[in-house]
């Protein structure tokens, strides 16, 4: 009877052990770079010419690409808007402004860095990127990409938004998976500030 209890006791003490490096392995695997929006830093190449530049948004793949002619200068995921609010079509950026911040209620004072607005309260900004539409219509971005996609564009440059990309069956399918949707939203005090905009331009993360 001692046997059998001491194998049962070890057996346990074994699946216990045996449970706790597969939890651990699977953290291993979440906490991958990029799996938050503050750790993707995009590669970006400069344009020969600002003026060639086009930015084309895959509402299905969740994916926004700078390109000039057949050369992609910058690709990300991004976030679009639940239930097709983005809408599908080609503008152009009308406004840009690195510092905007929401004006109407809820959150108004809310950030959102590197504004560049295709059609009247419609932009593509920083924000929170979930893997799936989740947005009232912005199209949001983890925050190196929003910088560094703001430095491609002019007021003038054309946007096209469509259900897929040429670009999705290349580039595209490499790149990350990003959920923000665990993260705690920053302190609101900071959030108000002008450290989060200074830190946004240093390339920090926000303080959490």
């Amino acid at each position: 009877m001692q046997s059998h209890l001491s194998i049962l006791r070890y057996s346990l003490r074994a699946l216990a052990f045996a449970g706790l490096a597969l939890s651990l392995s699977n953290c291993a695997a979440v906490k991958k770079s990029g799996h938050y929006g503050h750790d993707y830093d995009p590669p970006v190449t400069q344009p020969s010419n600002i003026g060639n530049v086009k930015i084309k948004v895959s509402t299905g793949a969740g994916r926004v690409y700078a390109v000039e002619g057949n050369k992609v200068l910058l690709a990300s995921p991004c976030a679009v808007g639940a239930n097709g609010t983005t809408g599908q079509g080609s503008y152009s950026i009308g406004y840009k402004e690195a510092r905007k911040r929401r004006q109407s209620e809820p959150d108004a004072g809310y950030p959102m860095a590197y504004w560049q607005e295709w059609k009247p309260a419609y932009g593509l900004h920083w924000g929170f990127v979930k893997p799936y539409p989740c947005t009232h219509g912005c199209i949001r971005l983890p925050m190196n990409t929003a910088r560094k996609l703001f430095s491609l564009t002019k007021v003038g440059t054309p946007i096209n938004i469509a259900a897929s990309q040429p670009e999705d069956a290349t580039i595209g399918k490499t790149l990350p998976t990003i959920d923000d949707g665990p993260l705690p939203n920053p302190n609101r005090a900071y959030l108000l500030s002008k450290d989060f905009f200074d830190d946004a331009a240093a390339g920090k993360k926000p303080r959490y």
